[in-house]
Parts: structure tokens; C-alpha cells; sequence
């Protein structure tokens, strides 16, 4: 099996989603909370260190209510072969249905 290359995201990125989430209002954990992620996870992304999965770009898109284009770029910067139903992954892990499901592992 090959070995995944971590992307970097594009500039701008980050700080653009940042900008959202004060403009909504919300702190990096409340918002994490919300999107069912950790706070590091989202330090990160905002720091442009890392480049959110699929599922978790559209979940903080929903939860800081991003208009289309921002929508569309946070889509656009995401990567598809992470996350909860990422092949990359042993077994099948269907994603959470709630924030308690999530955080304990079940579906």
C-alpha cells in the first residue's frame, strides 16, 4: 500500500477560516465542538497546517454558515482520502450520527 502524501492547504485558507468562525462568533473549541472535532485538529487547519477531510470541511462549512464561495473554497482545499470513511482506513467505520456517538467511538 502506498503511503499518503499530506497536503498543505492552499494560503489563505486558514486564516480565511478563521476569519469565519470569529465572524460567527464562536471560540476554536465551541466550534470544534460543534463540528464533532477536537481542537488541535482545528488549530491546525486554521494554522494552515493541515488540509481538513471531506466530511469535516463540509461540517465546519454548515456550522459557520460559510456563503457559497466559501463554502466552495473550503470544499475545493479538502482532502478525500481521510476521515471516518476514508479506504485508507482498516474496516468499515461509518461516520457519527451525533456529537456523544462521535466522541465515543460508536454509530
Amino acid at each position: 500500500m502506498a503511503i499518503r502524501q499530506r497536503r498543505t492547504p492552499p494560503p489563505g485558507m486558514g486564516t480565511a477560516l478563521r476569519a469565519a468562525r470569529e465572524r460567527a462568533g464562536l471560540g476554536v473549541r465551541e466550534t470544534a465542538r460543534r463540528a464533532w472535532v477536537s481542537g488541535g485538529y482545528l488549530s491546525n487547519i486554521e494554522a494552515g497546517d493541515r488540509c481538513p477531510s471531506l466530511w469535516v470541511a463540509e461540517r465546519l462549512a454548515d456550522v459557520l454558515h460559510l456563503d457559497d464561495d466559501e463554502r466552495q473554497q473550503l470544499l475545493a482545499a479538502s482532502v478525500t482520502d481521510a476521515g471516518w470513511n476514508s479506504p485508507w482506513r482498516a474496516g468499515p467505520r461509518p461516520g457519527p450520527t451525533s456529537p456523544t456517538t462521535a466522541r465515543r467511538g460508536a454509530a
